[in-house]
């Protein structure tokens, strides 16, 4: 292991750290707040909690990722000045002339999104509004230049036609994560514990070239580790669709900014990586939209069939539940890390290994809905 790379694991796991040690702190004092001023939520027909419980645990998560990175770009400023052949070589040429407006993106649209699900948190808004701010929220980052690729420079087209299209995959794709993640938070632990664990994988997927979003998948993950101390079951806190939102927001962004395909890379069925890594709430979003439109009922509208709550109808504890989805993720976020070094044969196993995931849990899922039923 080469010199170069013991420096990145240590800002690594200091950013890791920090942010663990920031959110953990930060939680008990929101907790605290919301307790006080009343921020709760309270049980209803599709809550799984008997007592309220308060909310606002996205405000320790949001404050402790932007604090933590905040406070390495800061460092940088003065180790500049040291003018070390390292830092120059592997940190300011790797930012390059433009990232710091690509940041201001990142962060402005994660701003928007926090206080669109704070908003929502406090006064509870319509799920028209909600989007709104989402679209608005992954505009300023296409705005800012962080845009999906997928090899659509290729195609020959017209720069502007190349610019819009690449835009509206990104901002579909962005807005898809955040309702994801937010439809995913019905459970003590499952939002925060399955964000960190895909931010684990999609860290492992693009290091060690993608050195700036390993920083920032490792400060997210810390936030959302230490957020969990208090929130996995029973939950003392809940992140609340501020928390929830920003989840699915880091985590889009993240895979957007990242190289999955280099020229190094056998098959370009690699860019797959985050949707692998991601794969658990996005399978929970289809199946839920599709009962939904199956029953005529609106695909916005809540109740109690996503995967988790199939899963307790199945006879499993909630604790159960997500300790089961926890390995799910984990299992197929593994498939992700390995298909960048896949060839096409490896590609189509590891492909078919997490459709066979899927669709094995769906089957069980069908048949426990008809033994309930009676058929």
């Amino acid at each position: 292991m080469g010199a170069a790379m013991v420096y990145w694991y240590a800002i690594y796991a200091g950013g890791l750290v920090t942010a663990f040690a920031v959110a953990a702190v930060l939680t008990e004092a929101v907790r605290g707040a919301a307790l006080r001023f009343g921020a709760l939520d309270h049980p209803g027909e599709r809550k799984m909690q008997q007592t309220p419980v308060p909310l606002l645990g996205g405000v320790a998560i949001v404050a402790s990722f932007y604090v933590t990175v905040a406070a390495c770009l800061l460092m940088l400023v003065p180790v500049r000045q040291l003018q070390l052949e390292w830092i120059e070589r592997n940190v300011f040429e790797f930012l390059g002339t433009d990232v710091y407006w690509k940041l201001a993106g990142v962060a402005g649209g994660g701003l928007i999104v926090f206080l669109v699900g704070l908003v929502d948190d406090l006064r509870v808004l319509t799920p028209e509004k909600k989007l709104v701010g989402q679209i608005l929220a992954a505009f300023a980052l296409t705005v800012c230049g962080v845009r999906l690729d997928l090899f659509l420079p290729q195609l020959g087209w017209p720069d502007w036609a190349t610019t819009l299209l690449a835009s509206g995959i990104t901002m579909v794709w962005v807005v898809f994560m955040m309702n994801s993640l937010n439809f995913l938070d019905n459970m003590d632990g499952l939002c925060a514990g399955v964000s960190a664990i895909a931010a684990g994988t999609l860290f492992l997927s693009v290091m060690p070239q993608d050195t700036f979003v390993c920083v920032l998948l490792a400060v997210f993950a810390g936030s959302l580790c230490g957020f969990l101390y208090h929130n996995f079951c029973p939950a003392r806190i809940y992140m609340g669709d501020a928390g929830s939102m920003f989840c699915g927001y880091i985590l889009a962004t993240s895979a957007v900014l990242a190289t999955f395909y280099t020229e190094m890379t056998p098959t370009r069925v690699a860019v797959c990586a985050p949707v692998i890594a991601l794969s658990v709430p996005i399978f929970d979003t289809v199946s839920v939209i599709w009962i939904r439109w199956r029953h005529g009922e609106s695909i916005m509208k809540g109740d109690k069939r996503h995967f988790s709550h199939r899963l307790v109808h199945g006879g499993m504890s909630p604790q159960q539940a997500v300790v089961f989805i926890y390995l799910v993720t984990g299992l197929t976020g593994l498939s992700a890390v390995l298909l960048r070094q896949a060839n096409t044969a490896g590609t189509l196993v590891i492909l078919t290994q997490v459709v066979g995931v899927f669709g094995l849990i769906a089957l069980l899922m069908s048949a426990d809905s008809r033994r309930r039923r009676g058929e």
